[in-house]
């Protein structure tokens, strides 16, 4: 038997796979119904941003810087009346419950509290206007005017703050 050369033999493979193909079977490198892009996709547009929010009304605006200063003369009342009142509670604070000294401390330390009501009053309506713009702007997104309530808001709390530490101390200093 008889064997063909081992350098030989890929060539025999490929000349018996090629006599196998007709030159009209190969197929188109053309692009097929299938490839093609049909669709009714529409392009993205971009999407227009919404408005800047609009600024807090100047009638808002108007009413917010009130109720500060409303809460600043308060506190300035509270502050020139506090000497006064620290002074007669270290004198009667320590007197027994209905003793003269003890009723005029206590007396000085109810004035000084009706001057802080009066910076809790601007409070209670910086709340107020907080709440009801809370719930306007839940409805339409402007937060504006709420951040301008929460900046004044954030001052007459500090104030009365400062004022409940005090009052809290020459409570504690009356029987």
């Amino acid at each position: 038997m008889r064997r063909t050369p081992a350098p030989f033999l890929p060539l025999v493979l490929i000349a018996s796979l090629t006599a196998c193909a007709a030159a009209t079977d190969y197929p188109s490198l053309e692009r097929r119904s299938a490839e093609r892009v049909t669709g009714s996709a529409a392009p993205v547009t971009p999407e227009t941003p919404p408005p800047p929010p609009e600024p807090a009304s100047p009638q808002l605006t108007t009413r917010l810087a009130q109720l500060v200063e409303q809460a600043r003369s308060a506190h300035q009342r509270f502050a020139s009346r506090r000497a006064n009142t620290q002074r007669l509670v270290a004198a009667g604070g320590n007197g027994a419950p209905g003793s003269e000294s003890w009723s005029v401390a206590t007396i000085a330390l109810s004035d000084l509290e009706s001057a802080r009501s009066d910076a809790m009053l601007s409070l209670a309506e910086l709340d107020q206007l907080y709440a009801s713009e809370s719930i306007a702007a839940a409805e339409s997104g402007n937060r504006q005017a709420i951040d301008a309530i929460a900046s004044a808001r954030d001052q007459v709390t500090t104030l009365v703050g400062e004022e409940d530490q005090i009052l809290a101390t020459l409570r504690s200093r009356v029987r």
